[in-house]
């Protein structure tokens, strides 16, 4: 387990320029620290974020806006293609002007959208995070951040605006692409090693959507949350705890969500008395973009532009992004009415100067343009990009058909079969932004898939039939693709989604499904294929789960990649010609029903199936779930009998590769609270561990499990463990029971302190 990383301090000298800066600064200095400008925006061209329409005035010209100075640069590489050097220098240029032009010389933070990579002009793009997720792989996530902070620094950026850490509660909701994972601890540990990443190379990571956002009412993108107290701090506050706590985050961003009827950015219970008085965060607040003005165009809890900002600023939201919009003149205007204090502007103001001080902003001899070439898709960065995507293909289904023979009649056909922006989640520049510049090239060297079999496969004779697109529902296609795979030996069936935003996709931000079933006449196309007799390799592309319950049934395999990035056509390709030993696990259920009923594996007795409902919620495969091409066998599970409630439960498995190719195992540790004072989740993933074993070997894998994963919110709001029985099984999936021992918790309840241990250790050790 990784040690604790401190939040950053300041050494005397530097906290001295702090507060002699904010001893100096008028109001009007002090608001301008407080926001950030967003320049070369085109309405024109399309959103790249919601309600863009939301931002103050017509275009602004940089020196007229920043001539009191300006507390961030939005999205300077991020909003239209440029030139990674050319913009580089620009930038640098905007610095040395505030430094040299305003009256305090304070330079700006840059920050950038960075979820899948650095979203700017041939930066590399990585796989989406629920490809993160389906790894289990902290440490490859850990090195992926940090090559996406490397890139930023490089270019003169300072804050990355991620990870996400929404726990996916409904799969309906677009940004489901942007998810993790629907197990709040796998989420914990992935973004912490995110975080870890980035902010090794001195960039601040900020944690997306403080909190709640992703459990809106019928999967719509901004609906009201309607969550209890108990399921948001035993399940949503989590994540962010670790991020937090463990991993040291530098900056937090409010969720859009209202829970129960009050909107996050104006609620201090989160942003201040949890996030700050409970865990000790010392970083920085920023809004999503427009938030502080949504409470009084969206939410309606505010009557002005002066009263929302009031609010956010009083709730503990520091910076206002991604503009101006209510903390410039209507604040100034609420200080000058007596409607609130100038210390609040203070207390936001030394947080946003001392990180500004923390990254060397404030130092005399800072450097606004960083030396060396820029390389944003070098080929380190794209072997890691590969290496994370072949560790996240998933292969859920298999009759022996894979891995394939190159000497095959095979026919690739399907909406994303020869489509390159189906590699892409919509948090890429590809699918963010290049959507509104049309001709302009993606600036990466990303094959399609098919591009990709072709050259896997060269001893194959490969046709190719589109068959349908993705939601436009032309039928036309459909009888050539089906005689097509009829012709051959195999078919390879490439169905999904279309990232976008706002509509412009079936997945992604605002692209919120009413069905899972698959979009357009997908479905159609895979019943007129699967109806030839062929043996069929379905492969969905996606940015959530789908119910395809007839075609994991019907097809000879079935593959899961989650929008898996530049080199994830060849990742896919490779684990279909037996290259790569696929080992990924899903990290969301795959649905059964296509009516899309909200559903988690983290449900109580009352949410599974039983005599009060004709309805069974049970998904047709389940979290955790993945094959391989080689087999795996466990012994030897061992676990303490008797812990006091409170401490530690130490347990050990022993796994073997018992097949003939090296490979690895996903191995999965999970409990269940067998009777509690409140209703508790049947299975409650508390550990694993990522095993690679050759043909033969085996790892014994011990799992030191802390108390703080058994707690829960009691029926009087205190965080406890209870003494009694709690089922502690090794699966490989949660479906999917190898093997449990009981352990019985002692002596008095206990009542957490927040300071405990919150994440699991694992040792693996040779075992042969």
């Amino acid at each position: 387990m990784p040690a604790r990383v401190e939040q950053p301090g300041l050494d005397e000298r530097r906290s001295r320029r702090v507060e002699e800066l904010l001893a100096e600064m008028s109001l009007d200095e002090k608001l301008a620290q407080l926001v950030g400008v967003w320049l070369n925006v085109n309405r024109e061209e399309g959103v790249v974020a919601p309600l863009q329409d939301s931002m103050q005035g017509e275009d602004v010209q940089f020196e007229a806006f920043a001539k009191d100075g300006v507390g961030q640069i939005t999205r300077h590489f991020g909003t239209r293609p440029v030139e990674p050097e050319w913009a580089r220098a620009a930038l640098a240029g905007r610095q040395r002007w505030l430094r040299e032009s305003t009256r305090l010389g304070i330079p700006a933070l840059a920050h950038e959208e960075c979820l899948t990579g650095l979203a700017a002009w041939r930066a590399t793009t990585y796989p989406a995070p629920p490809a993160w997720g389906a790894s289990f792989d902290p440490a490859l996530v850990e090195e992926m951040g940090r090559r996406i902070g490397e890139s930023m620094r490089s270019l003169g950026v300072h804050q990355g605006l991620a990870p996400v850490l929404d726990v996916i509660r409904d799969q309906r909701w677009g940004r489901v692409e942007e998810c993790v994972s629907e197990d709040p601890y796998e989420v914990a540990t992935i973004c912490a090693a995110y975080v870890r990443g980035v902010q090794s190379t001195g960039v601040i990571a900020t944690l997306k959507h403080f909190v709640g956002y992703s459990n809106s009412r019928a999967g719509r993108n901004l609906a009201p949350v309607h969550a209890g107290a108990r399921e948001v701090a035993d399940t949503l506050l989590f994540p962010f705890e670790v991020a937090v706590r463990d991993a040291g985050a530098g900056s937090v961003m409010n969720s859009y969500a209202e829970i129960d009827g009050v909107p996050i950015a104006a609620d201090p219970h989160y942003l201040t008395e949890i996030l700050r008085d409970r865990w000790g965060f010392e970083g920085t607040v920023v809004a999503d973009y427009f938030a502080v003005a949504f409470l009084h165009t969206l939410h309606a809890v505010a009557e002005d532009a002066g009263d929302a900002a009031v609010q956010a600023l009083t709730a503990g939201i520091d910076v206002e992004l991604p503009t101006g919009v209510t903390y410039l003149e209507p604040l100034r205007q609420a200080v000058a009415e007596g409607r609130i204090e100038e210390s609040l502007i203070d207390r936001a103001l030394r947080r946003v100067l001392r990180q500004k001080a923390w990254l060397g902003l404030l130092d005399d001899d800072y450097d606004p343009e960083p030396s060396g070439p820029v390389d944003l898709d070098d080929p380190e960065s794209r072997d890691l990009a590969r290496r994370l995507a072949e560790e996240s293909v998933i292969l859920l289904t298999n009759d022996g058909v894979l891995p394939l023979a190159g000497d095959r009649r095979i026919a690739v056909v399907g909406p994303n079969a020869d489509d390159v922006a189906a590699l892409f989640g919509c948090y890429s520049f590809v699918q963010h932004v290049l959507p509104h510049f049309p001709g302009v090239e993606t600036g990466l060297a990303a094959p399609t898939l098919l591009d990709a079999l072709r050259a896997e496969l060269p001893g194959a004779r490969i046709g190719t039939a589109k068959g349908t697109g993705v939601d436009d529902g032309d039928r036309a296609g459909i009888p050539d693709a089906a005689r097509l795979a009829a012709e051959s030996d195999v078919a390879i069936l490439v169905l999904g989604d279309r990232s976008g935003l706002f509509g412009r996709g079936t997945s992604g931000e605002g692209c919120d499904a009413e069905s899972l079933d698959l979009p357009g006449a997908q479905r159609e196309l895979a019943e007129a294929v699967l109806a030839t007799g062929t043996p069929t390799v379905v492969v969905l592309m996606t940015g959530r789960a789908y119910a395809v319950p007839s075609i994991i049934e019907k097809a000879a395999a079935v593959v899961q990649a989650y929008f898996p990035g530049e080199e994830g056509a060849g990742a896919i390709a490779r684990v279909l010609s037996g290259a790569v030993n696929p080992s990924g696990r899903l990290p969301m259920s795959m649905p059964r029903g296509i009516a899309g009923q909200p559903y988690s594996y983290l449900h109580p007795r009352l949410g599974g199936a039983g005599s009060v409902s004709n309805l069974d919620p049970a998904p047709v495969l389940s979290f955790g779930h993945g094959l391989s091409y080689t087999r795996f066998e466990y012994a030897d599970l061992t676990a303490e009998a008797e812990v006091a409630a409170g401490a530690p439960i130490r347990c050990s498995v022993v796994v073997r590769n018992a097949g003939d190719r090296a490979g690895a195992e996903v191995v999965q540790v999970y409990a269940a609270d067998r009777i509690a004072s409140v209703t508790r989740p049947l299975a409650q993933l508390v550990g694993y561990a990522r095993v690679e074993l050759e043909p033969g070997r085996a790892a014994k894998v011990t799992f030191d499990v802390p108390a703080r994963l058994l707690s829960f919110t009691g029926r009087d709001g205190r965080r406890v463990t209870e003494p009694g029985e709690v089922g502690l099984s090794v699966r490989r999936s949660v479906a999917d029971v190898v093997d449990e021992r009981t352990v019985t918790l002692t002596g008095p309840v206990y009542e957490f302190k927040g300071s405990e241990r919150r994440l699991t250790g694992v040792s693996i050790e040779d075992h042969n």
